[in-house]
């Protein structure tokens, strides 16, 4: 996916990235259904403010939230990334990224539907913040997923804030 850079907005879109969003819009918008990546990224770098309770959805008797001192120390206050997510397509995923990014948004409104990535919705501007997605022609999903981790774990020395494992290569 290219050599460390900022992964800014600016630099995402040069490598395809599509979308710049709020969650609330994903269903207005034509996201295609393709297997591929997706990023949320939060605009302001400065310093977050976190709920104390999630506004995610319960997964079965699994309570989304978690502490503010395990959020505070997972923040990373010079990325705007805050989370790097795949979707699979095909007759076994489903989803897509469109189906996959409106399951996560979803899940911030109280639905259960995605677990991976539940911090985002513990920041009190969790509003504000954007999704962009691009598709992987030729690359399995997981395989770009971790590449951009990877990447972002050499500019940062941890994964994003709302990453809690460091991506699959399967």
């Amino acid at each position: 996916m290219g050599s460390a850079a900022a992964l800014t907005q600016r630099d995402l879109e040069s490598r395809g990235f599509s979308g710049f969003i709020p969650f609330e819009e994903l269903p207005n918008i034509n996201v295609p259904d393709e297997s591929g990546i997706y990023v949320v990224l939060r605009p302001s770098l400065t310093a977050p403010e976190f709920l104390t309770a999630s506004s995610a959805g319960w997964r079965g008797q699994r309570d989304p939230t978690v502490r503010t001192e395990q959020l505070a120390a997972k923040w990373i206050q010079e990325a705007h990334i805050v989370y790097i997510g795949k979707a699979d397509a095909g007759a076994k995923a489903k989803h897509g990224l469109r189906g996959r990014l409106r399951q996560y948004g979803r899940s911030g409104a109280g639905s259960s539907g995605h677990w991976g990535g539940r911090y985002i919705w513990q920041l009190q501007d969790s509003s504000s913040l954007l999704v962009a997605w691009c598709t992987t022609p030729g690359v399995k999903p997981a395989e770009a997923e971790a590449d951009l981790i990877d990447e972002f774990i050499r500019l940062h020395g941890k994964p994003p804030f709302a990453n809690l494992h460091k991506g699959n290569r399967n």
